[in-house]
């Protein structure tokens, strides 16, 4: 378990922040951070306030990465590049979470590193990682201001045989009573652009493998759109797939089999094939993974 409590005894009594500084060589704002998040605890109750004066015997919970051996495709002084597996969450979304990136990340490069975008748990390729919190503050708002191109290889279901593109916006949903989308196309939704090219039409499978360039960053773009022109992703569980499935899903009580039978793969097969970007000089990386050989998890 990444997130771990540890006990400490405080001799002299000091500013809860100076002491997370201190402790775990912290800058000032990562240390109220974590008293802000109550991971500070004495006599079993969290702290929240930066200033408080602390002394004798208390509690911290924090982030002690734990390796499962994932090596980094690319590494140089300022970024790491990862092949994410999909499964797996960039950031543990609570302190239950058991693996995450960040615990490849941090083990790898220290405490300042960090995954800088997002990748859904169930989408595999690659992951931009910062090794210090200059890197971080570059990289994120290049991808804020969009001077990083995300290309990424989907097998959608049914024959693709000319590029296209979809233009349409996306809101985030509301209600899920009636489906369990966490987007939908929407007049009244933020403005979403894709770029689609077919490469190969597996007759067998009846699933094309395409190439999807994503021009704006929503929430599950590549996902909605190709539901929208009814080429949806092989394997999705939340887009392809009925309601009773999809809340099976999300509840976590999908069988392996279930999923397969009803998705048509046991994962989803969307993958982050590869990133342009400058940082310095020009940077175009490409994934390891073979992902034409993907279509062998489809279900028949």
């Amino acid at each position: 378990m990444p997130f771990v409590k540890k006990s400490f005894h405080i001799e002299k009594p000091i500013k809860a922040f100076l002491f997370a500084m201190r402790k775990f060589n912290l800058t000032q704002g990562q240390a109220q951070r974590l008293i802000a998040k109550g991971r500070i605890l004495i006599d079993g109750k969290s702290i929240y306030d930066t200033g408080a004066i602390i002394d004798g015997d208390i509690e911290v919970v924090y982030f002690e990465p734990q390796s499962r051996g994932l090596k980094p495709i690319f590494i140089n002084k300022d970024f790491l590049v990862y092949d994410k597996p999909s499964g797996v969450l960039v950031h543990p979304n609570t302190m239950a979470t058991e693996y995450s990136m960040l615990d490849e990340i941090r083990t790898y490069s220290g405490d300042n590193a960090n995954g800088v975008h997002r990748i859904d748990m169930e989408t595999s390729g690659l992951l931009l990682a910062s090794r210090h919190k200059n890197a971080e503050r570059f990289l994120k708002n290049a991808f804020e201001i969009k001077t990083i191109q995300k290309y990424y290889l989907a097998w959608v279901k049914g024959r693709v045989t000319s590029p296209f593109i979809v233009e349409e916006p996306i809101k985030i949903r509301d209600d899920y009573s009636t489906n369990k989308h966490k987007v939908e196309i929407s007049n009244s939704g933020k403005y979403a652009k894709t770029e689609f090219k077919p490469i190969y039409y597996d007759k067998k499978y009846n699933t094309t493998l395409i190439e999807c360039k994503p021009l704006t960053g929503r929430t599950h773009q590549i996902r909605i759109h190709l539901f929208h022109v009814k080429h949806p992703i092989v394997g999705d569980p939340i887009y392809n797939t009925s309601f009773k499935y999809a809340n099976k899903y999300l509840e976590g009580k999908l069988t392996k089999d279930e999923r397969y039978r009803a998705t048509g793969a046991t994962r989803l097969l969307l993958h982050a094939n590869s990133l342009e970007f400058s940082y310095g000089a020009k940077y175009h990386i490409v994934s390891k993974v073979d992902f034409y050989e993907a279509r062998k998890e489809i279900y028949t």
